[in-house]
């Protein structure tokens, strides 16, 4: 069971827009400690959209944990095309690609995964609509480099804020399915900072439509 807290500690109606500057979106804060949400623009919480690059973290979990790749050898090799990203040209380790976001390794890794066991895990894991039949991102308006689209970008899979912080509590619960092995080596690369004392970590994702941003995300915990 849990609850969705719908006014802060005071009472008062949760209002964090200022937060985003603004502009029309959601945020969701959950505490596993008491079981509770807290949710600032509710509909939006549960509008399903294109995950991006916060997919990230599903894809490594799974190469981590089904042993397709490991920290210490998981380089791959750039094809030597110029990416519009200077960082994305050269070869990369899972840790790098991740730090810099670079969908051509991705790409890579989610094709030597497959997709049998990426819809697996996907169900598994009760991540959003678990769509995965646009396995190549033809969908995608914005590129059509097929290093650079997937299912995951602006296509068919399709996930709301309030589900990426159900799956991340499914990923690095106590009950998670997931070795505790795994579980370190994602967090680890997905470690951002330490903010006065606390350790944050997370993802970041942007979504385009006809090059103009229509989904961008940071999902993460601390």
């Amino acid at each position: 069971m849990f609850l969705y807290k719908k006014t802060d500690s005071q009472n008062n109606p949760i209002n964090w827009s200022a937060y985003i500057n603004g502009l029309n979106g959601s945020i969701v804060i959950y505490n596993p400690n008491h079981v509770k949400y807290y949710i600032h623009n509710p509909e939006l919480a549960m509008r399903r959209r294109s995950p991006c690059s916060t997919f990230k973290i599903i894809s490594s979990l799974i190469a981590l944990d089904k042993g397709i790749v490991n920290p210490e050898n998981s380089t791959m090799i750039w094809s030597g095309e110029n990416y519009w990203l200077s960082t994305w040209n050269k070869n990369l380790n899972i840790s790098e690609a991740f730090h810099v976001s670079a969908v051509w390794y991705f790409r890579k890794l989610i094709n030597k995964i497959g997709s049998t066991t990426i819809q697996t895990e996907l169900n598994r894991l009760h991540y959003g609509n678990a769509d995965i039949s646009d396995w190549n991102g033809k969908q995608n308006t914005n590129d059509n480099n097929p290093d650079l689209t997937g299912f995951w970008i602006e296509s068919s899979l399709k996930i709301s804020p309030k589900e990426q912080v159900d799956v991340l509590e499914n990923i690095f619960d106590k009950k998670s399915l997931y070795s505790e092995t795994t579980q370190q080596t994602l967090k680890d690369m997905m470690f951002i900072q330490n903010l006065k004392g606390i350790n944050i970590y997370g993802k970041t994702g942007l979504g385009k439509d006809y090059d103009i941003a229509v989904d961008a995300w940071f999902i993460g915990f601390s």
